[in-house]
């Protein structure tokens, strides 16, 4: 009888190395020079096995970012009842910025390839409503407000999406000698300091 743990892990390291490629070759070609196949054949796996995991390259390379993003909305979730909103954001940023921080430069990565590609540039647009709403409805939750009636779990969504364009935004630059991690860990203090959360 097959593990399903092993199978699982290995669907896992099939998808990430497509990922991987997806990304590698969109910065070398441009996205628009990628196709499937040549990210399957990247991978070392079939056009077959790619079309198992994705639809389409766009697909392939934004998947880390929407992974990132249910990874932090499930880790919200997690968190201690009695922690508010901000306190849990400031917790989860701390954990994923430690263990995750590949991904963290992956999806600065993929911010940068969008200013080259209006296709993939759209396809982000229009899953960010999507992924904003699952971020404000966790942050409602914790706050004990409605995410159809107040303003502050989108206030707060927002404000966690700007943070992190602007840590790459500045970390574009290359003159800060900053890591990423470091400079988003510093959009998120300030967050905290300005966006108190309403009473219960």
């Amino acid at each position: 009888m097959s593990d399903p743990g092993l199978r699982e892990r290995k669907k896992a390291a099939t998808r990430a190395a497509l990922t991987d490629a997806a990304i590698q070759l969109a910065q070398e070609r441009g996205v628009e020079h990628v196709t499937a196949e040549a990210i399957a054949d990247a991978a070392g796996v079939s056009p077959r096995t790619f079309h198992n995991y994705f639809a389409n390259k766009d697909e392939a390379i934004l998947a880390a970012m929407w992974d990132f993003v249910r990874e932090v909305v499930a880790a919200l979730r997690a968190r201690p009842a009695e922690e508010s909103a901000m306190e849990a954001i400031r917790h989860v940023a701390d954990e994923l910025i430690a263990t995750s921080a590949d991904s963290v430069d992956k999806i600065a990565t993929r911010m940068r390839l969008m200013d080259t590609s209006p296709t993939l540039s759209s396809r982000h647009d229009a899953l960010k409503e999507e992924l904003g709403r699952s971020v404000a409805e966790a942050l409602a939750e914790r706050s004990g407000t409605d995410p159809d009636q107040d303003l502050y779990p989108h206030l707060l969504a927002t404000g966690l999406h700007a943070g992190l364009l602007a840590a790459i935004d500045v970390s574009r630059t290359d003159k800060t000698g900053r890591r990423l991690a470091d400079l988003l860990t510093e959009a998120f203090d300030q967050l905290a300091a300005g966006l108190r959360e309403p009473l219960r």
